[in-house]
């Protein structure tokens, strides 16, 4: 009998669902595996083409919230009234989120999967509905793409680490991306009985090239952000919060312009509540290089990724902390060079001096001369690029990802019913 495998994605929109699209095409060219994707009604990927079922039943709330992007309240009025607006608009996204989980653990049970996987679990809460199906004997399995909190320290953190554990203990089996991360979330979580296995984070090549109808090339980005022609681009991509430091890159950037006085710099990502656009662009100021870095801080919409790309010279992940980046795997699927810190799982994806370069965290000087570093050597930059290729397309690929994923929950199913099958037995002989 073919295995029903559900895969679970709150997210319809930005790299979750991006990485759970991808898993799910891979997962579903495995043999006598029938593979459904839960997501959102607002699913960003139905147009490309699939070899799996969608089930759009999550009625939640924009994830990229364009209200997120207008500049901070001024006066003490305007503060207050924004306050007012966030926390109403928490409270009904709570209840909206609750009702969500609701329908879906009621959709789930009435399908009764194999197994069920699950992303990232957002909110301890939700830990009540994963023990209502794991009670109800279905089997809960993670890819644990996170696990701490990175905008939040000290106390609080904390808390919500003791609140998550009670999450955990309910998934039987736990995918981690690098053993440094299995180990981190062993420091912080008790997880007895479950299975900890170690998969690649995939690739992500699912964007369209440049060549491709549709799509936007460099050379219309570079008019667009108004870049001289040859000028190197140092590139930061994706979602912006305080843990990946970008101000660190800013500074960095103001000391590399010293000896490389024509590259730019462009941040690309969509700003989260605890970013202000407006406040680096005054660090800009203050540096003295506001000319030279350009902020576009939309969700940068599919068909210009490969033209941003492209554009770059190298891609910079100047993280204070991470597990892995799925940003990084853009980079390397079209080839690019990246500097990272040595955070989290980062160190096992950057291969030092063959795909990228590694530097400390929350250290600008350091991270200066590795920009200059590449920038000013093309050839090198073109080594590392074709280098990331590479591992893009072989270690990096998601085909025996998913081979990995599938041989575990095999084996975990071939011993729920060799467990069931003893009980029998057992419970026939005392019953003699």
């Amino acid at each position: 009998m073919p295995m029903n495998l559900f895969v679970v994605e709150p997210m319809g929109t930005g790299g979750m669902i991006h990485y759970a699209y991808q898993l799910c095409t891979a997962l579903a060219n495995e043999p006598d595996v029938r593979v459904t994707l839960v997501t959102t009604r607002d699913y960003e990927l139905n147009a490309f083409p699939h070899n799996f079922t969608v089930e759009k039943r999550l009625k939640l709330w924009q994830m990229f919230d364009p209200h997120s992007m207008e500049a901070p309240p001024r006066g003490k009025l305007a503060k207050l009234r924004r306050k007012i607006f966030w926390n109403i608009r928490r409270g009904f996204r709570a209840l909206q989120l609750i009702g969500a989980w609701w329908q879906l653990t009621n959709f789930l049970l009435a399908q009764k999967p194999d197994v069920i996987q699950f992303g990232k679990i957002n909110f301890p809460f939700e830990a009540i509905f994963l023990a209502r199906l794991r009670r109800r004997g279905l089997k809960l399995t993670q890819i644990c793409h996170e696990f701490e909190l990175r905008e939040q320290t000290g106390i609080v953190s904390a808390i919500a680490n003791r609140m998550y554990a009670s999450v955990y203990r309910n998934f039987k089996v736990i995918f981690f991306h690098s053993e440094s991360n299995r180990r981190r979330f062993l420091e912080l979580f008790s997880v007895p009985g479950a299975e900890l296995a170690i998969i690649p984070h995939g690739n992500e090549s699912l964007f369209p090239t440049t060549a491709e109808q549709g799509a936007v090339s460099a050379a219309e980005l570079r008019r667009r952000y108004g870049l001289p022609d040859g000028a190197p681009v140092v590139l930061f991509f994706g979602i912006l919060v305080p843990s990946k430091g970008v101000p660190d890159l800013l500074e960095a950037f103001a000391l590399a312009k010293r000896h490389q006085p024509n590259a730019k710099l462009v941040v690309a990502g969509f700003p989260s509540k605890y970013i202000s656009l407006d406040d680096y662009r005054l660090q800009t100021v203050r540096l003295g290089v506001a000319d030279d870095v350009i902020f576009d801080g939309r969700y940068i919409p599919f068909e210009e990724v490969a033209g941003l790309m492209e554009l770059a010279t190298v891609v910079v992940y100047p993280y204070h902390n991470s597990t892995q980046s799925g940003s990084m795997q853009v980079a390397y699927a079209f080839g690019k060079p990246v500097i990272a810190t040595r955070v989290g799982g980062l160190p096992d994806v950057v291969e030092e001096g063959r795909s990228g370069l590694l530097v400390s965290p929350q250290s600008p000087p350091e991270l200066a001369a590795a920009i200059e570093q590449i920038i000013g050597n093309p050839d090198l930059a073109a080594r590392m690029g074709a280098y990331a290729r590479h591992l893009s397309e072989t270690r990096y690929s998601w085909q025996p990802i998913a081979a990995k994923i599938m041989a575990v929950y095999w084996k975990m199913l071939a011993g729920e019913t060799e467990h069931a099958r003893q009980a029998d037995q057992f419970g026939g002989k005392t019953g003699q």
